[in-house]
């Protein structure tokens, strides 16, 4: 593993975090203890972005998954490849993290099947290991190493969620989305909005956030707020771009629509 391959993960450009408590300082204690970490909260609230930012501020690479239930153990580990000269192994990204040394990132693991999560447990104890079972070698992980997963609670079922022999060898952090005051300043700097119209757009996010298990499974996230203040920002009419960013994404159905598109109109 060459050092251009561990340069690649590394994030160059600080990204934009706002703190909400003191979540940056338990992660920093976190992973000086390598302790492997959960984030747990509702989509589009900062997870990911936290994390980015904290690969940033600990200058540690940072290999992240997109967690899908079509995903196989062979995806996360790795496997042998066909060509031109016959068979060659491929790391996948959960070993080619642990081989250098990087924060491996795996976004909504519940969405992943329960059969390849396992594979994480020797990562997660005192073994710190990975066995790479078809290729018949033991990975040692480099000490630099941390696991971190993710994952929405609010869409938990019977069969979404995470085993308590998985569940158990984390520490967690929960996440929410911001007090109205930092979600303001969150949404203008990302969007480029002015404050006045942040603050119109994360009013709107709190009437939907009332109406969660009223008819919406979530509310609206910050994610969303943001991507309607770049439209506003680009010209589109704040009415329409909320229309097109939070209102129409988040419902299909027509009596709450008809509701969420009342209370845009009662700040436009």
């Amino acid at each position: 593993m060459n050092s251009d391959s561990k340069e690649q993960y590394l994030i160059e450009k600080e990204p934009y975090y706002k703190e909400v408590h003191d979540e940056i300082s338990l992660y920093e204690a976190a992973y000086a203890a390598r302790l492997p970490m959960m984030v747990k909260g509702p989509t589009g609230c900062g997870k990911s972005r936290f994390i980015e930012y904290m690969a940033w501020r600990l200058q540690r690479p940072l290999i992240s998954v997109a967690c899908n239930e079509d995903m196989t153990a062979s995806d996360l580990v790795g496997r042998f490849l066909l060509d031109k000269d016959g068979t060659k192994w491929q790391d996948g990204p959960l070993t080619t993290a642990a081989r250098i040394g990087a924060i491996c990132y795996l976004d909504e693991i519940v969405e992943a099947r329960q059969d390849t999560t396992v594979v994480i447990h020797p990562l997660t104890d005192h073994r710190r290991t990975l066995p790479l079972d078809k290729k018949g070698e033991l990975i040692q992980a480099h000490p630099d190493f941390q696991l971190v997963i993710s994952f929405n609670p609010g869409y938990q079922s019977s069969m979404k969620d995470l085993k308590q022999s998985t569940k158990q060898r984390f520490g967690a952090l929960d996440f929410s989305y911001p007090e109205r005051d930092i979600e303001v300043v969150i949404v203008a700097h990302e969007s480029g909005v002015s404050d006045d119209m942040a603050e119109k757009l994360v009013s709107i996010a709190e009437r939907s956030r009332n109406l969660k298990g009223h008819g919406l499974d979530e509310g609206l996230s910050t994610r969303m707020l943001i991507y309607a203040g770049a439209l506003i920002q680009k010209g589109v009419a704040p009415i329409a771009a909320c229309s097109m960013a939070l209102v129409r994404p988040i419902t299909d159905d027509p009596d709450m629509r008809d509701a969420l598109d009342a209370a845009v109109s009662t700040f436009f």
